[in-house]
């Protein structure tokens, strides 16, 4: 007579301890969501001139919208708005041309250079405007990235703290229409920020988001320019670590930028969360590990599937009920509204099949291309 368990027996278990951990890590989410305090004053700081650099690709859905916000800063120094593109008849070259035409706020340039210098063509396209750039503070900022008129003048005071070498502002998602874009944003807000503040509060990571990045022209060219990133996928990952490595130090903004998220089809939204999964897992193969344990809904929902019963039901409802309390709490405390129960639990069980997924995934899709990680340089990606 045998006293041993089944497999399934065993993996029931398994999932089940993994759901209520990760009930633990949501709620500790939360709280640190409350503790992550509302912006600092600001310390005495010079508005010093700023060349703010904004690399475009297509069609993008509200893009006038953003690059007139992005026009009306209240800040008291010389500012510089260059956007670049690829291509002459890039779409996104009209609502350029509408938002200058209007004379809102500040000038706004464009530079058109087809030059491309390394895989990640984001970075060739900041490389080619950043030449144009006439200010020795540059702001690099995604063309999906929305802010408030005080954006620079935050990001800059930050930046002459002593020790600062660059300064990066976390996102939160907005839906931009579509039902894939609200769900995206879902994504974002209710997965991506809680990571992103747990592993900033408690010092496991120091990351610079791609989003929003400050930083001196002299700091650039000590990290060897961005040449240096034009084979990175995850160019914002290797920005900051470069910065850390020359011994500066990366701040990062208490108020979140917008970020539209104008997903617009369900096979494009999966393989944006499949391409951050695959990106992280290259990165930190154990620390993406580790957050198997931080989708209690979606383990609870596969331990039920494999005959768990009711304390996986029951494990479901806490995940989920713990998932959406961290979305309001990071609405009341970022801004926006959050979203459904329905909504919540629909992107909890889309992140968790990328996140296995991406254990699978030689390959990741970006802009409409893919790329094979190189092995040997986990950080690095090939066409």
């Amino acid at each position: 007579m045998t006293t041993g368990i089944s497999f399934f027996e065993f993996a029931e278990h398994l999932l089940l301890i993994a759901a209520a951990a990760g009930c633990l890590y949501l709620l500790i989410a939360a709280y640190l969501a409350s503790t992550f305090g509302p912006p600092a004053e600001k310390e005495l700081w010079k508005p010093v001139p700023v060349s703010i650099l904004v690399p475009l690709c297509g069609a993008e859905p509200q893009l006038a919208d953003r690059l007139r916000k992005l026009c009306n800063q209240d800040y008291g120094g010389p500012l510089q708005i260059l956007c670049g593109l690829h291509s002459q008849d890039d779409p996104a070259i009209e609502s350029v041309n509408v938002v200058a035409a209007e004379g809102c706020g500040m000038p706004l340039e464009f530079k058109v250079d087809s030059r491309v210098y390394g895989r990640n063509r984001k970075i060739s396209n900041l490389i080619n405007i950043a030449a144009h750039a006439k200010h020795e503070t540059l702001v690099l900022l995604d063309s999906d990235i929305e802010v408030d008129s005080n954006f620079v003048a935050r990001m800059i005071a930050a930046l002459q703290a002593p020790g600062t070498g660059a300064v990066s502002s976390i996102y939160r998602g907005v839906g931009g229409g579509s039902a894939c874009g609200r769900l995206a944003a879902v994504t974002q807000n209710a997965f991506f920020l809680p990571d992103a503040i747990l592993a900033l509060r408690t010092k496991m990571a120091q990351p610079c988001f791609g989003a929003a990045v400050a930083l001196s022209r002299t700091t650039l060219q000590r990290i060897g320019g961005l040449h240096a990133f034009a084979d990175h996928i995850d160019d914002d990952y290797a920005i900051g670590e470069a910065v850390r490595q020359i011994g500066l130090k990366i701040v990062i903004v208490r108020t979140a930028v917008a970020h539209i998220c104008g997903t617009r089809s369900w096979r494009e939204l999966f393989a944006g969360e499949l391409r951050a999964a695959t990106t992280a897992r290259s990165i930190a193969p154990v620390g993406q590990a580790g957050r198997f344990l931080v989708y209690p809904f979606a383990l609870a929902v596969l331990a039920a599937l494999l005959g768990a019963g009711s304390p996986a039901i029951v494990l479901a409802v806490a995940g989920l009920a713990s998932r959406v309390w961290v979305a309001r709490c990071f609405a009341r405390r970022f801004g926006g509204v959050a979203p459904a129960s329905s909504l919540i639990a629909m992107a909890e069980i889309l992140v968790f099949a990328a996140f296995v997924a991406s254990w699978f995934c030689p390959t990741v899709t970006w802009r409409g291309n893919r790329y094979r990680l190189v092995d040997e340089t986990p950080a690095e990606y090939r066409q």
